[in-house]
């Protein structure tokens, strides 16, 4: 599956949830990251990512879709991190 995960955590817990994410998926911009992801490995991400934040004050979105092509995404100002396809 493809998803867009955006978090808003603490000040104190933005640098262990952007290594854990980056793990799993791409980097897009500040607390915003997409990918292909399994199933499994989406509930791995989470799990860790609920001992980090404070569910009290912290909150995780996660936009899912079966492809990446049934995803439109329009980029207006300067893209933070090009994805290159290519190997």
């Amino acid at each position: 599956m493809y998803i867009i995960l955006v978090y808003d955590v603490g000040e104190k817990r933005v640098a262990k949830m952007l290594r854990l994410c980056r793990q799993y998926l791409n980097w897009i911009q500040n607390s915003v990251f997409e990918g292909e992801i399994t199933d499994s490995k989406l509930k791995e991400l989470l799990h860790k990512a609920k001992k980090i934040m404070d569910r009290q004050e912290d909150s995780i979105i996660v936009f899912k879709s079966r492809e990446q092509k049934w995803l439109e995404k329009d980029i207006i100002g300067q893209e933070k991190n090009k994805l290159d396809t290519f190997l």
